[in-house]
């Protein structure tokens, strides 16, 4: 077997992942043969960073068939979720393990490329984005490091394997996860011939489907400070080819802030759409809609961005009880809380220094958000039937009418109250 990199270069004490049964199931499993597989990529930088690790990546040089054959044998399920191109996922209960072979690129074409199986641990490493995820660990901590990911990462660099220009060619989405390696690895300064070539290439970034470029958007939103990175992509021409609706970093800093540090709120936590929704300016042309059709949204996605970007009820600590009710009825809390945290951020973006009073009362109308009980309109289209009114649309009219004066009276009405202005309202229009 190949291996020019076979001496181990750090030691990464075993983690709670690595010790756990369902993960050394896996490693005995595919190392039956006597080849060696390691974890690779982003369970080892997470690790050596002592930062959580959500996604156990694991490769091998057995080809994806011996990869299942070794993992039926171990009564493992498989499943052979990118096999072309070497990648089976072993699932042991409620874990996942992304297996893939070791490869090298034949050919590229922008985004899948044409691959071939190598038992070369430095040639895989040599088609990898970026060398703080060329990284590979044993399951005894044996850190194998053949292009200085470790010093980069100690350093914050985000550095492409080899030529920056040549590897975001092979694969355009690499343009955006440098920006999002870098919102979440990196530091000052940066690779000036990354941002080049970035640069050079970001009108391409069309030829991505959308819901590729809105998920890299999103994780480069949820990054600590993204108010930065947006920033950093808004001076190298970046955004004006995925995001041109970006103007307001400021509120987006602000709101950040907020969510992670101002405030300790268990309902208030980082959000990418509301993020999104706070670089967005010029409500009244409502971005939020253009833009949620532009990046694929959700239909979910799509309605709570338009209640942000278009609000219907402008959100202040100054709202009376009976207006602060009434937005909460239209609303909902989850729409009113994104309101509010919204309103907060720009009022804080416009003038930081505020006395703690203010604070106290927008921490109040997030309070008074998380202790709403939705309020029910006691009376249905059955009761304004059996009244006299007959079917038909003057029966969801004159419930209107009703709901509208119950609202005005603060909801304080009770359904017996309700009934009798559903009949004062059924005489009245039938006389």
């Amino acid at each position: 077997m190949i291996d020019t990199e076979a001496r181990p270069t750090g030691k990464l004490a075993p983690t709670d992942w690595m010790r756990r049964a369902e993960t050394r199931a896996v490693i005995a499993a595919l190392s039956a043969d006597g080849a060696e597989a390691r974890f690779i990529g982003g369970c080892v930088r997470d690790s050596i960073l002592k930062i959580p690790v959500r996604d156990i990546d694991i490769a091998t040089p057995e080809t994806p068939e011996r990869v299942m054959q070794l993992l039926a044998a171990a009564a493992i399920k498989a499943y052979p979720t990118g096999i072309d191109h070497g990648t089976i996922t072993a699932i042991i209960g409620d874990f996942h393990f992304e297996v893939t072979t070791l490869r090298v690129d034949v050919e590229s074409h922008g985004r899948r490329a044409t691959v071939a199986f190598t038992d070369d641990w430095l040639a895989d490493a040599r088609r990898r984005d970026f060398t703080i995820n060329t990284m590979s660990c044993t399951l005894d901590g044996d850190i194998y490091d053949p292009l200085g990911g470790i010093e980069d990462l100690g350093n914050r660099r985000v550095t492409f394997v080899g030529v920056a220009k040549e590897r975001i060619e092979e694969d355009l989405l690499r343009l955006l996860r440098y920006f999002r390696f870098q919102a979440s690895y990196g530091q000052p300064p940066l690779d000036i011939d990354a941002l080049a070539a970035c640069r050079l290439l970001a009108p391409r970034l069309k030829e991505l489907s959308a819901e590729r470029v809105c998920g890299e958007l999103f994780r480069i939103l949820l990054a600590p400070n993204p108010s930065e990175t947006m920033l950093l992509m808004q001076g190298v021409r970046i955004l004006e080819h995925i995001l041109p609706e970006a103007v307001d970093f400021g509120r987006l800093r602000m709101l950040a802030w907020l969510e992670t540090t101002a405030i300790r709120v268990d309902s208030v936590a980082p959000d990418p759409l509301r993020r999104l929704a706070a670089m967005l300016d010029n409500p009244t042309d409502g971005p939020g809609v253009t833009l949620a059709s532009r990046l694929r949204l959700s239909n979910h996605e799509a309605a709570r961005l338009a209640v942000m970007t278009r609000p219907l009820y402008k959100i202040t600590p100054d709202m009376d009880q009976p207006a602060i009710r009434r937005a909460l009825h239209h609303l909902g809390r989850d729409n009113f809380r994104d309101l509010t945290l919204l309103a907060w951020a720009g009022e804080m973006a416009a003038e930081p220094r505020h006395p703690p009073e203010r604070t106290d009362k927008w921490l109040a109308l997030i309070a008074t958000t998380d202790g709403w009980t939705p309020l029910v309109f006691p009376l249905k289209g059955r009761d304004a039937l059996d009244l006299g009114l007959p079917p038909g649309p003057k029966v969801g009219t004159t419930l209107t009418l009703v709901e509208a004066w119950w609202e005005a009276g603060d909801f304080q009405a009770d359904r017996q109250n309700c009934m009798a202005k559903l009949q004062a309202v059924i005489n009245f229009t039938t006389t």
